[in-house]
């Protein structure tokens, strides 16, 4: 498939809590260290612009989450459904993050990945997101551990 085809039909649309259920869900099924359903709650109580990324048929293809400080954006939370990954949408997803930073007026987008995430890491690098530091012990880990998560960043 390619990147027109995986993207073509998809419906984006500002995030609502009736969404959360759903999108707490996809959060679930691709991640070993969820969100919580109240993350997700409270970030949209806090304002921050969350968007979901439907197909025609309405089913959740994937789903962002940003907060604006001064002229930086912050990528919270991003995420593709796991039948919809490895088509070139979160890289889709990415596109729409940085156009929507843009229009607030963002010069930067910021990010923390873990880096037992090798995937998220690649997707990033090739896209032009540069470290620029860690946060030590910052996700929770299997067994009590805490992982480290890898700051990165890119300019608009």
């Amino acid at each position: 498939m390619t990147v027109a085809q995986a993207v073509s039909g998809l419906v984006f649309a500002p995030m609502q809590p009736g969404d959360v259920d759903e999108v707490h869900a996809l959060e679930c099924s691709v991640f070993p260290h969820p969100w919580s359903r109240a993350n997700f709650t409270e970030s949209l109580a806090s304002g921050y612009d969350a968007w979901t990324a439907r197909d025609a048929g309405g089913t959740l293809a994937g789903y962002y989450l940003l907060m604006y400080a001064v002229d930086e954006a912050h990528l919270l939370d991003v995420a593709v459904a796991a039948g919809r990954q490895r088509q070139g949408l979160g890289r889709y997803l990415l596109d729409r993050i940085g156009a929507r930073a843009r229009e607030q007026g963002m010069a930067s987008v910021l990010l923390e990945v873990r880096p037992s995430n090798e995937r998220a890491l690649e997707v990033y690098r090739r896209y032009g997101y540069r470290e620029i530091g860690r946060r030590k012990a910052y996700y929770p880990a299997h067994g009590g551990q805490r992982e480290d998560a890898i700051v990165m960043r890119i300019d608009l």
